[in-house]
């Protein structure tokens, strides 16, 4: 059997319906895909593996679905599915999110036209609550990224959210450990491991698009064994997100040591120019809680080391959470791309 150009690869936990939806949105040439499915043993196993069942009997896509035989969280899962996935490249999908009509067999081409590269850095499309669309893009154009401390800390942030995440498969495999499992983490570890050594490259066209549920408050995160320790699950409260902050310094720690790097530094300065979001997520908890856990990112995480993170900081305090996200989703409109400080 021929092997796959793609494998589209889905971590699954709790959510039989949009699962289908995400399925049901992949309209590209079948020959070149395969689509992988590990659901984490969820309180809704029963469900998601039949809406599959339903989905897979009358699709013209070759699909794998696995029963993990417990929970291995977010990280573990991610790196079951790249075990189990035979492709050239690896994408992975929230099971919440989507792909964007008619884009995808357009990012095929242009995997068949880079194939020796090991990382791309998707643009995504984010769809508010409030309908209008915002399209995230980080430079004006495709471009070639060189290797390096640099890139990397710069791809830092850029590779959190897991829709579209594209990568080697067999440079994935190769670097397989479960030593960061809990930290949330996993694709930007495999990003930062393969980017030291590799040139990367951004792509401008939008093919998939996100749902944002972490601003409905509910997250799957805490459940796995892995995660207890950090995570709470059913709400992002402050220890949450500050414990997901500091595990970006727990990567860095561990790359640094590994590597004689000095990522750590690096990261630390840009994820305080761009710690709107950071903050943002605990705006909605009113302003004597949101200080409270701001002062907790300054001090306990280090973001005060940057003017923009008390700029972003005040500005929520002043204007809200709302009418921020208008403000710099117009900046962006008007750049054409998220500003680079």
């Amino acid at each position: 059997m021929n092997r796959p150009l793609l494998s589209i690869c889905i971590p699954s936990y709790n959510r039989p319906q949009q699962i289908v939806d995400l399925l049901k949105s992949i309209d590209c040439d079948p020959a070149k895909v395969e689509i992988v499915i590990c659901e984490d043993k969820s309180p809704q196993r029963e469900q998601i593996g039949a809406a599959v069942e339903l989905f897979a009997n009358g699709s013209k896509y070759q699909l794998h679905f696995f029963e993990n035989e417990k929970n291995f969280g977010f990280d573990g899962n991610l790196r079951r599915l790249v075990e189990r996935a035979t492709g050239k490249f690896v994408m992975f999908m929230g099971d919440d999110d989507w792909f964007v009509p008619l884009a995808l067999d357009k990012f095929l081409n242009f995997l068949i036209e880079h194939k020796d590269i090991k990382y791309i850095l998707r643009s995504y499309l984010t769809v508010h609550s409030d309908g209008h669309t915002e399209n995230f893009r980080y430079l004006p154009c495709m471009t070639t990224l060189p290797s390096g401390e640099a890139t990397v800390a710069w791809l830092f942030k850029r590779s959190v959210t897991i829709s579209g995440f594209t990568i080697s498969r067999d440079d994935a495999l190769s670097f397989s450990t479960d030593e960061l499992d809990g930290t949330l983490l996993y694709q930007v570890y495999l990003m930062a491991q393969i980017c030291l050594k590799n040139e990367s490259i951004y792509y401008d066209v939008p093919f998939v698009q996100t749902a944002q549920s972490f601003r409905e408050d509910k997250p799957n995160f805490g459940a796995a064994e892995a995660e207890k320790s950090r995570y709470t699950p059913g709400t992002v409260s402050h220890d949450n997100s500050i414990n997901f902050t500091k595990a970006y310094f727990e990567l860095t720690a561990y790359l640094d040591k590994q590597h004689g790097t000095h990522l750590t530094p690096l990261v630390l300065n840009n994820l305080s120019k761009y710690s709107y979001p950071f903050l943002s997520i605990q705006r909605k908890r009113g302003i004597s809680s949101f200080l409270r856990y701001a002062k907790r990112l300054e001090t306990e995480a280090g973001f005060g080391c940057t003017v923009y993170f008390f700029i972003y900081k005040w500005a929520l305090v002043l204007f809200g959470e709302n009418i921020c996200d208008r403000i710099i989703a117009r900046i962006k409109q008007g750049v054409g791309y998220a500003p680079n400080f």
